[in-house]
């Protein structure tokens, strides 16, 4: 049951979801594996130590997705570790955020090219089933397409391919209306924009569909660095326009994918 996967050895039984853990259980019950062994396995579930990071293996038993690591202020050595960890003895993607060129080129020669890559963002093993769910990335302007990239890998690290769309700011009205169809039929959607953040408001009075609203950084003096994009985005009068944090494309996918697979997992 052991295998190599750039030198970090990995047990399939100490993948934490259902399916390792009732196949762990059946082998205990049939020998193949003895009560201790799988009582070692079983210590590193909820979390493990290694290099000053309490990786949590059980979130993806609670919550239906797996621990991502978030790169800055981690040395590359750091991202190795934690990477190897929930290679080895995790389930699902791998997913590291805002990586650095020495975290980037460190975890690369360890482990291999990522399956994806986007924006300083990297997945290992994503998954091999897509869902069906219509998703739309929308961008106000090209400057907030960092932000998309980053919401779009952390969408398809959890199952969804979603469509994205820049450049469809509220300036230029126009742009949008031709792109409406699409983004009236899309199943949620995620609205980037900093300045004024109105495009929010505008997409969210035109849809019935869950639209998580990403303010950014993007914008001049009044728009302090993303904070007038926020808080218009929460004074927004098109009801049910939910907001993440400023520049926080990964949060907005993970609030699209737990709108989109409660209760299914």
């Amino acid at each position: 049951m052991l295998e190599t996967v750039s030198g970090w050895r990995t047990c399939h039984h100490e993948r934490v979801d259902e399916p390792s853990l009732r196949a762990l259980l059946d082998d205990v019950r049939s020998g193949q594996i003895t009560p201790d062994a799988a009582v070692t396995k079983l210590r590193r579930l909820p979390f493990a130590d290694v290099d000053g990071a309490s990786v949590d293996h059980h979130r993806h038993l609670r919550q239906g997705m797996p621990e991502a690591i978030y790169g800055p202020g981690k040395s590359a050595g750091q991202c190795v570790t934690i990477v190897g960890e929930l290679l080895a003895h995790g389930s699902g993607p791998v997913l590291l955020t805002r990586t650095d060129d020495a975290q980037r080129t460190a975890c690369i020669e360890i482990h291999g090219l990522p399956d994806a890559e986007s924006s300083g963002s990297m997945v290992w093993r994503l998954p091999e089933t897509m869902s069906t769910a219509r998703v739309g990335v929308v961008t106000a302007g090209t400057s907030d397409i960092p932000i998309a990239d980053e919401a779009a890998l952390a969408l398809r690290a959890h199952g969804i391919e979603p469509t994205i769309v820049t450049d469809v700011g509220v300036a230029g009205l126009h742009r949008l209306l031709a792109r409406l169809d699409e983004l009236t039929d899309a199943d949620a959607l995620i609205v980037i924009a900093g300045m004024e953040g109105a495009l929010a408001s505008v997409i969210g009075g035109l849809t019935g569909a869950p639209v998580v609203a990403v303010p950014t950084s993007v914008g001049y003096g009044a728009g302090l660095d993303g904070v007038t994009a926020l808080l218009a985005m929460h004074a927004s009068c098109a009801s049910g326009v939910t907001v993440v944090g400023i520049d926080n494309g990964f949060g907005a996918a993970c609030a699209i994918a737990r709108i989109l697979t409660w209760p299914t997992r």
